[in-house]
């Protein structure tokens, strides 16, 4: 799997927006991946050292119109946690 599959998108919550000055950072990733999978994707596509790694699995929510109802589909978190000496990811850094 190419490390663009793994890391899908940022999640650009409140939560998410807290953990900048941390250098803590949210991705959606493949549900299929782990923690070192994502961790060498993460290395790879920006350039910096990881430190930690979180995943949690997102169960999609109930969504109605009219008498049609589904779900969304579920999806993989993962918060990374960068080192302290690692610099920090461009893309976040222009939003705080």
């Amino acid at each position: 799997m190419n490390s663009y599959d793994i890391i899908r998108r940022p999640v650009l919550t409140e939560k998410s927006y807290a953990g900048i000055p941390a250098k803590t950072y949210t991705f959606e990733v493949a549900k299929s991946a782990n923690k070192v999978e994502i961790k060498r994707a993460v290395e790879e596509i920006f350039g910096v050292k990881v430190e930690h790694i979180t995943t949690s699995t997102v169960k999609g929510k109930l969504r109605r119109q009219g008498r049609a109802q589904g779900y969304t589909p579920d999806w993989k978190k993962a918060t990374v946690r960068l080192t302290s000496d690692s610099k920090a990811i461009e893309f976040f850094e222009s939003l705080s």
